[in-house]
C-alpha cells in the first residue's frame, strides 16, 4: 500500500482534530446554559371588570370582544370601507413601518451570523524576474497559493445566542409596531370620514336654515313695504340671513380641509372625496358594545406586546453584559497549499496549515464589565415598569370609552328633545309673528335656538361615533387584515 506523506497525514491528523473539537464544543455551546436570567413576564395588576360597562352587563361579561371583529365588520359604510383599505394600501406611516419590519429581520441575520463559524478563501499568484548584475546571472521565480481560514468565536457562554434572542425581540417589538399604526390609521380614517359627514349634515342643516330664513325676510320686507312691520324688523330678519350666510361659508372650507386630510391619511394628494356614503345619522352602531375580559387586553392590544416584546429583549442583553465576565474562547485554522508550479500545487508535500486555539479572559476594566450588567439589569427595570405603565393606560383606554360612548348616547338623546322642542318653539313664533300678536324679535331668538340645536344634535351624533371609534382601538381593533 502506498504510503502518505509525512506533512499530510499530520495535516490530516490536525484537520480531523479541529473538526472533532468543533464537533465537540458545538454541542456544548447548543446545549449549554445561556448567562443571564431567562424570561419571565411579570406580575401586572389586572380588573375583573372594565370600569365603564353597564351593571347589567358587568354580571354577564362575555370572553367576545369587539377588539376580535374586523374592522369592515364594525365600520360597514362602503365608501367608508374603501377608503380604510386605500389607506393601508398607500399611507406612508403604514409603508415605513414595513420598511422597519424588514430592516429588523436583516439585523437579526447580522446578530446570529456571530454564532457560526466564519470561513475565506484566498489565492495568490506570483511571477518574480530579477535582472542580471555584474557576476549575478538574471533568476526568476513563480509560486501560486491557496489558503482557506477559518475562525470560530465558541459562544460557550451564550452571549452571541442571547444577543440574537433580543434581536428577535426587537423584530417582534417592531412587528407590533407596524401593527399599532395600522391600527391608528383604521381609527384615524374612520374619525377623519365621520368628522367629514357631520360637517355635511352641518351644512344641510345652515342650507336649509338659509332657504327658511331668505322666505322670512322676503315676507318681512313686503309686510314693512305696506306699512304692517317696521324696518327694524328688516333688519333682524337680514341678520338670519347674514348669519345662515356666514356659516355655510365657514362650514365649505372645513369641508373643503377635512376632505385633504382624508386624502392624506388614504395616501393621496389633496383632493376631494367622492362619493359620500351613509348619512352621519344613518351609520350602524349598536346601543352596547362587548368588551370582553380585561385579560384578554394583554394579548390583544398591539402597544402591549410591543412593550413586552421590549422587555424580553432588555431582558437577554442582562446575559450579553453578564457573557463579559467569562473566557472567550475562539479557534483559528488556516489550511492550504503553496508551491513553484500549478501542476504540484496540490500534492501533498506542497500543504501548509496553521491551527490555533486562544482564551481571552478579562482581568482589569476599572469595573466597565460591572457597569454594564447594572446597566443591562436598570433598564430590563425600566423596561418592565414601562410594560406595566403601558397595561395600565390601556385599561384607562378602555374604560374612558366605554364612558364615553354611553354618556354620549344620554347626551345626544337629550339634544333630541332640545332639537324638537326648539323647532316647535320656532314653528310657534313664526305663526304669531305672522297672525301679528309678536315681533320678530321672538322669531329671531327661536330661529337662533333652533338653528344651534340642530347643530348640536350633530355634533352630539358625531361623538358618539366618535366614542365608538375610541372603544374599537383601545381593546385592540384594526391591525387584523
Amino acid at each position: 500500500m502506498k504510503t502518505l506523506p509525512e506533512n499530510s497525514r499530520v495535516a490530516q491528523f490536525f484537520t480531523a482534530s479541529f473538526c472533532a473539537a468543533s464537533i465537540f464544543l458545538a454541542s456544548i455551546f447548543l446545549n449549554g446554559c445561556a448567562a443571564g436570567p431567562n424570561y419571565k413576564r411579570p406580575a401586572v395588576n389586572v380588573p375583573s371588570v372594565y370600569r365603564g360597562v353597564a351593571e347589567d352587563e358587568a354580571a354577564k361579561t362575555a370572553a367576545a370582544s369587539l377588539g376580535e371583529q374586523k374592522w369592515w365588520e364594525v365600520f360597514q359604510d362602503q365608501q367608508l370601507q374603501q377608503l380604510i383599505r386605500t389607506a393601508l394600501a398607500q399611507n406612508f406611516d403604514t409603508r415605513i413601518a414595513a420598511t422597519r419590519v424588514l430592516e429588523a429581520q436583516a439585523q437579526v441575520g447580522i446578530t446570529r451570523a456571530d454564532q457560526f463559524p466564519t470561513v475565506n478563501g484566498v489565492g495568490t499568484g506570483t511571477n518574480l524576474r530579477s535582472a542580471a548584475q555584474g557576476p549575478i546571472p538574471s533568476f526568476g521565480y513563480t509560486y501560486g497559493r491557496i489558503i482557506a481560514s477559518a475562525a470560530w468565536d465558541i459562544d460557550f457562554w451564550g452571549k452571541y445566542r442571547r444577543a440574537t434572542e433580543a434581536a428577535r425581540a426587537d423584530l417582534l417589538a417592531t412587528e407590533w409596531a407596524r401593527r399599532e399604526v395600522n391600527a391608528t390609521l383604521v381609527a384615524s380614517v374612520a374619525a377623519a370620514y365621520f368628522q367629514l359627514r357631520e360637517l355635511d349634515l352641518e351644512l344641510d342643516i345652515s342650507k336649509r336654515a338659509l332657504a327658511s330664513r331668505k322666505e322670512s325676510l322676503d315676507l318681512t320686507k313686503t309686510l314693512e313695504e305696506h306699512g304692517i312691520n317696521t324696518i327694524l324688523d328688516v333688519r333682524q330678519a337680514e341678520q338670519l340671513v347674514f348669519t345662515a350666510s356666514a356659516g355655510i361659508t365657514d362650514l365649505e372650507r372645513r369641508i373643503a380641509q377635512q376632505e385633504d386630510l382624508l386624502s392624506i391619511l388614504a395616501g393621496n394628494n389633496p383632493g376631494p372625496i367622492s362619493p359620500r356614503g351613509k348619512e352621519l345619522t344613518e351609520q350602524p352602531h349598536a346601543p352596547a358594545v362587548p368588551a370582553g375580559l380585561p385579560s384578554a387586553l394583554l394579548g390583544r392590544r398591539p402597544d402591549i406586546r410591543q412593550s413586552e416584546q421590549f422587555l424580553v429583549a432588555a431582558n437577554a442583553r442582562i446575559g450579553v453584559a453578564r457573557a463579559a465576565y467569562f473566557p472567550d474562547i475562539s479557534l483559528t485554522a488556516a489550511p492550504g497549499f503553496q508551491s513553484s508550479a500549478l501542476q504540484s500545487l496540490f500534492n501533498g508535500s506542497s500543504g501548509l496549515w496553521t491551527f490555533a486555539g486562544t482564551v481571552s479572559q478579562p482581568i482589569f476594566n476599572a469595573g466597565k464589565l460591572r457597569s454594564n450588567v447594572r446597566l443591562a439589569e436598570a433598564q430590563q427595570q425600566e423596561a418592565v415598569l414601562t410594560y406595566q405603565q403601558t397595561i395600565q393606560g390601556a385599561f384607562r383606554d378602555v374604560s374612558d370609552a366605554l364612558i364615553a360612548y354611553q354618556k354620549n348616547q344620554e347626551f345626544r338623546a337629550q339634544e333630541e328633545l332640545l332639537a324638537n322642542s326648539a323647532q316647535d318653539a320656532a314653528q310657534l313664533s313664526e305663526m304669531r309673528y305672522k297672525a301679528g300678536t309678536t315681533n320678530y324679535l321672538e322669531v329671531l331668538t327661536n330661529e337662533t335656538n333652533y338653528l344651534s340645536a340642530n347643530l348640536g344634535l350633530a355634533q352630539a351624533h358625531l361623538n358618539e361615533l366618535l366614542a365608538l371609534v375610541q372603544i374599537y382601538k383601545a381593546l385592540g381593533g384594526g391591525w387584523e387584515q
